[in-house]
């Protein structure tokens, strides 16, 4: 009984040169005639220019033409036919690997015709098998590949993130007008936060009852570990002193749970930026 073979054979290579020799040999062994073997070819969807000077020679003179003289120039045409010919040299593969009625060869043909199609079946698995292993080497490749790639992109992206925050927060010193170098100041600091990973809240204000207006304004919020921060932004070309650090003190002291039940909010903690370069 004939185990159906597992026939795949790497579509960029062209027949190697002992499988075109066994192909050569077994093919004309399938079939008693010659038309035979033309039909073969044509079943496997050889191009008509192919067979079409070998069927005139059979049909004005069946005696001068040789069954193997057929399929070793048809196989070398398909061979030589590169990706155009592709579909065809497997079909021809697949359809001698397949093959399982030898009554259609000639007696004293048949053992030889069953020797050769199992010498292909192993012949084609054994390469099939090192193709998968080799795609299989060149998939894992290009993975690690991609993954280097995308990982050095990411580096580059943050580098230049970084870079760019840096370059901004230099400029600020050639700003001599507070309100915009403070404003400016805001907008970059939430940058690096955002950049760090952390939750960012900018700007925003709170309002108090009817009437009362905005109360209170907070330069930026952010959330670390759970956890809510609110920030206080300010830069000073002096040192600071307990006059100008105390109001922050008694707010954050001050503040107390306020919002915890509505917001859900733990811990209150005030970041100062205390910046005692000059502008």
């Amino acid at each position: 009984m004939n185990t159906e073979p597992n026939i795949s054979l790497d579509q960029t290579y062209h027949y190697p040169p002992e499988l075109l020799e066994m192909l050569t040999e077994v093919i004309p062994c399938l079939f008693k005639s010659k038309q035979g073997v033309i039909d073969f070819f044509r079943g496997a969807g050889t191009p008509v220019p192919f067979l079409t000077e070998w069927q005139s020679k059979v049909r004005a003179d069946r005696d001068s033409v040789k069954k193997h003289e057929i399929a070793r120039d048809v196989l070398r045409r398909l061979n030589e036919g590169g990706d155009k010919t592709l579909a065809q040299r497997r079909e021809v593969i697949k359809r001698v690997s397949e093959f399982e009625d030898f009554s259609t060869c000639y007696e004293n043909d048949r053992y030889k015709a069953q020797g050769l199609v199992v010498q292909i079946q192993k012949v084609v698995n054994v390469r099939d098998s090192f193709t998968r292993m080799n795609l299989e080497r060149e998939k894992e490749r290009k993975q690690h590949q991609a993954a280097y790639t995308t990982s050095i992109e990411a580096k580059q992206k943050e580098a230049k993130q970084r870079a760019a925050i840096k370059d901004s927060l230099y400029k600020l010193f050639a700003e001599t007008d507070p309100y915009k170098r403070g404003k400016q100041l805001e907008g970059i600091l939430n940058s690096l936060f955002s950049f760090a990973g952390f939750l960012v809240r900018e700007a925003f204000t709170l309002k108090g009852d009817e009437g009362q207006g905005i109360v209170e304004q907070i330069d930026g919020a952010v959330e670390i570990d759970g956890m809510l921060y609110l920030v206080e932004m300010k830069w000073w070309d002096q040192p600071i002193g307990r006059q100008e650090i105390a109001p922050h003190f008694v707010s954050v002291y001050g503040r107390g749970n306020v919002g915890e039940s509505s917001s859900r909010i733990r811990d209150f903690r005030l970041l100062l930026s205390k910046m005692r370069r000059r502008a």
